[in-house]
């Protein structure tokens, strides 16, 4: 991916220094519930170690979490400005503001930058405190994306999933959910999810979350269009990082069978598919999974 040399976001705070949240744990529903892609993470090695099953674990991240009260933070700083992989998130996070910016100007509307959390180990949130182990999140709270650079690591090490393009994928998932919530679209998703059985909370997770693969396309087009981002194998490099984290996949690993109205965030072909669809069009018209005539 070339992203050396392109310009750094400002909307990025460094808070790997300070200490351990403290405070509530968990994500609460709602307004301030976590939204994230790297929630498997944890889901993947708590099935591993104790049997689990991974989608489990994830229904409860993400929808069924304990109430946790926001705790307030310190002034943040910016990141040194030797330190690669945060210039890298910089950059790609600047590139999101500068395709959601378009987008959203094109159809007559401002479009309000998020900003992105570097932190280790635990971090207080207006969704309550974030951990590490959850993945990369965002949170409509505080309309704030969060990361712990370890989990590139982790992509790489543990879910088969390395690359810069990879990277990139992630943040552009998360500012993803930045785009539906400034559009409304979580804040009406949570209010069905709370209404409806454990499988329809479970059905719209999944259309939430391959939207947002799909957002995560449409940077990717129109940034390579307006930028020349990708190089060779970039592209493979985000198919396979959505592949590898499916409901279907994970349970596999996990488990070896696969339960279908467990699903969160939709098979590694519906990921892969959302991502390729937003690729290709461009458009955030394009998007919409909750069309009833949707094919997910």
């Amino acid at each position: 991916m070339k992203w050396e040399g392109n310009r750094q976001s400002e909307n990025v705070e460094d808070r790997r220094d300070e200490g351990p949240a403290m405070g509530g744990g968990g994500f609460r529903l709602g307004g301030g519930r976590g939204i994230g892609l790297g929630t498997i993470a944890i889901a993947l090695v708590a099935g591993w170690i104790f049997g689990i099953n991974p989608l489990t674990i994830l229904g409860a991240l993400e929808g069924g979490g304990l109430q946790g009260a926001p705790v307030s933070q310190s002034p943040a700083q910016r990141p040194p400005a030797d330190d690669k992989m945060a210039a890298f998130v910089s950059t790609v996070l600047a590139d999101t503001e500068d395709v959601w910016r378009a987008q959203f100007k094109a159809q007559g509307a401002s479009y309000r930058e998020p900003k992105l959390v570097l932190f280790r180990g635990a971090v207080p949130t207006a969704c309550g405190t974030g951990q590490a182990a959850m993945g990369p999140f965002y949170c409509p709270g505080d309309q704030k994306v969060y990361i712990d650079l370890a989990f590139y690591e982790t992509m790489k090490s543990r879910l088969g999933a390395p690359g810069d393009f990879a990277q990139a994928y992630v943040i552009a998932h998360e500012v993803g959910h930045h785009v539906q919530a400034l559009l409304g679209i979580t804040e009406k998703v949570d209010a069905m999810r709370q209404r409806g059985s454990e499988a329809q909370a479970n059905a719209l997770s999944v259309r939430l979350e391959l939207q947002a693969d799909c957002l995560a396309g449409v940077w990717a087009n129109n940034a390579q269009r307006a930028r020349q981002i990708l190089e060779q194998g970039d592209l493979e490099e985000a198919l396979n990082a959505a592949s590898q984290i499916g409901d279907d996949t994970l349970q596999r690993r996990s488990q070896g069978t696969v339960v279908p109205e467990s699903f969160t965030h939709g098979t590694s072909a519906q990921r892969v598919s959302w991502f390729k669809r937003g690729m290709q069009s461009g458009s955030l018209r394009d998007c919409n999974t909750f069309d009833g005539n949707a094919r997910l």
